[in-house]
């Protein structure tokens, strides 16, 4: 069953979603289903985004929620485990990551505050592993002053990730930007409405070779290209 599928027919505890997030879930999420996997969801709420995970990623995969309301304890079941704390708190997310590891998925899906948010990135992004998802979800809260936000705040999640795309392409800017390791470990991002989603990745090489034997008569007389 499809995660769309699975929020539709939920009879359990209280699954709270947009929409337009489950195809984007799907696209990133897919390729974990049925492998063994750390999952940590920023925001336990009413409990029941929890066991959905663990029924779409499967038997393998450990669910840990994160919450500072002590009440989301109560949402513990098997395979999925609350841990009470601050997200905005470093200490508080090493901690989590010196029991269960680093997770290779991480939702944002806390308190919306772009200092929370930012917070979280700086301490689990860079610990993910090779191939790893970061997804902050809910980013419409960028555009608003209450949360911290606002069109051309710079504290805006949305205006910090604008950045990080010249730093995801700093290898070809001439020395205009400095590779960091944002740049050596990320391998994609992705903006939709509301989210932003970073792909771990470590390209060996950056290269464009030409590959192939080119038409004698286009170009001159035929040669092989290889680089």
């Amino acid at each position: 069953m499809d995660l769309w599928s699975d929020f539709l027919t939920n009879r359990g505890k209280v699954i709270h979603k947009w929409e337009h997030y489950f195809p984007i879930y799907e696209r990133h999420f897919a390729p974990w289903r049925g492998r063994t996997l750390t999952f940590f969801e920023i925001g336990v709420a009413r409990g029941g985004s929890l066991p959905m995970w663990r029924r779409y990623f499967g038997p393998l995969a450990t669910i840990v929620g994160l919450d500072i309301d002590p009440r989301c304890k109560a949402h513990e079941e098997n395979g999925v485990v609350v841990r009470i704390g601050d997200q905005s708190d470093p200490h508080f997310l090493k901690q989590v990551m010196e029991e269960f590891g680093a997770p290779d998925i991480v939702l944002d899906d806390g308190s919306h505050q772009m200092a929370h948010i930012q917070a979280s990135f700086e301490v689990l992004y860079p610990a993910i592993p090779k191939n790893g998802v970061y997804m902050v979800e809910d980013l419409h809260t960028a555009y608003w002053p209450s949360f911290g936000g606002g069109l051309d705040a710079p504290e805006s999640f949305i205006n910090r990730a604008k950045g990080l795309i010249d730093e995801l392409n700093a290898d070809h800017a001439r020395g205009a930007v400095t590779p960091t390791a944002f740049t050596r470990e990320t391998f994609a991002m992705a903006f939709y409405d509301s989210m932003v989603v970073f792909e771990k990745g470590q390209p060996l090489r950056k290269t464009a070779p030409a590959i192939g034997v080119e038409r004698k008569g286009l170009f001159g007389a035929a040669k092989t290209l290889e680089g």
